[in-house]
């Protein structure tokens, strides 16, 4: 089983007093910012059409170092993680230096909270198990209704170590593994085709995916719909009120409500909720709300890319707009609490306001 590095500071041989003072050099100042280092294992596994049409492993691993003040943001980064790097990065950084406040925000709090292992899904099982895994989805669907032409699986599974380092001196580490399965069946009568898709994921082992009663139910709701699309009828269009079921109302609630509530879309009021706190946004009864803190769940995360432990946000309350998901340099700006939703695609990229789990 691997284990995750005790540090990627020391992973990568560097001398961690240099390290601090290149970080404090480069932050000097600052409003906000830090040393995010990121090591990352990925495989992804496709089956199309009753063949292997991908198999493929990474690795990945690099730094970025961010400078905060006011709305500037100065940020560099490398897959070199090497003393010179983060040294080449911190000259860069302080081009943003001009109009520091020279006050330093405060790192944030702690917590003991550990919303999953830290063992890596990829090291078992093997990989004959896994294309044996996908052949099976394969047969079963096609053995369900002679009407499914086509079956697509995908498999893949994900590794992250991170580390933030601040210039207060603070360190915080999290190991985040994640795994998702994901079926998708194209059904046919005549020249009608019509698609149905199912997945599910969390942050654990592969072990629960690969049970006969969790694989076979996500394939049977992909058949299912698919089927159900077959005989479906155009609806109606034009405006109109939506409603929606209580639980994960996926892509409607996503998109149309959960990146609208997002802190920096409110802050350069480019979403339809700007302005709108106290107000009413949706009918009596409506409660919508991001929680972070679901043990194992996709979306979950002990701390964000920043440091911050995750909460539970509730954003609508009874139809009422209530609140927003925070970053650190959003929250500062509106005069509001982080919410532990800073998140990065990777060490490439700075911290946004993003969702966990909203439902």
């Amino acid at each position: 089983m691997t284990k995750a590095p005790t540090s990627l500071i020391d992973r990568a041989g560097l001398d961690r007093k240099k390290v601090s003072t290149i970080i404090a050099r480069g932050l000097e100042g600052a409003d906000d910012g830090e040393l995010f280092l990121e090591y990352r294992q990925s495989e992804a596994l496709g089956f199309d059409n009753g063949r292997l049409k991908q198999a493929t492993y990474d690795t990945a691993q690099g730094f970025g170092l961010r400078a905060v003040k006011d709305e500037a943001v100065g940020y560099a980064h490398a897959s070199d993680v090497s003393e010179a790097a983060i040294m080449r990065a911190a000259d860069a950084v302080r081009a943003v230096k001009g109009g520091y406040s020279g006050r330093y925000a405060d790192a944030p709090s702690r917590t003991n909270v550990k919303l999953y292992s830290d063992d890596n899904p990829l090291d078992a099982p093997g990989f004959e198990t896994k294309v044996k895994l996908l052949q099976e989805i394969d047969a079963y669907a096609r053995a369900k209704d002679p009407r499914v032409r086509q079956v697509s699986v995908s498999l893949g599974a994900s590794w992250q170590v991170v580390e933030i380092l601040r210039a207060d001196g603070e360190v915080y580490r999290d190991v985040r593994p994640l795994v998702r399965l994901n079926v998708s069946i194209v059904a046919g009568d005549g020249s009608r085709q019509e698609t149905g898709s199912h997945g599910y994921g969390g942050r654990e082992g592969y072990e629960r995916f690969i049970e006969t009663r969790a694989w076979r139910d996500a394939t049977n709701d992909a058949v299912r719909q698919a089927l159900v699309n077959l005989e479906s009828v155009p609806a109606p269009a034009g405006e109109m009120d939506v409603v929606l079921g209580s639980g994960w109302p996926g892509v409607m609630l996503h998109e149309a409500v959960g990146h609208g509530l997002e802190g920096d879309f409110n802050r350069k009021k480019t979403s339809a909720f700007a302005g709108l706190m106290g107000q009413q946004v949706a009918s009596k009864g409506v409660t919508v709300v991001d929680d972070g803190t679901i043990a194992a769940r996709r979306g979950s995360l002990s701390i964000d890319d920043e440091g911050t432990p995750t909460s539970k946000t509730v954003l609508i309350e009874d139809g009422i707009l209530v609140g927003y998901m925070q970053d650190r340099q959003n929250a500062r700006l509106m005069d509001m609490k982080a919410t532990g939703n800073g998140r990065r695609e990777s060490y490439g990229h700075v911290p946004m306001p993003r969702m966990t789990n909203t439902y």
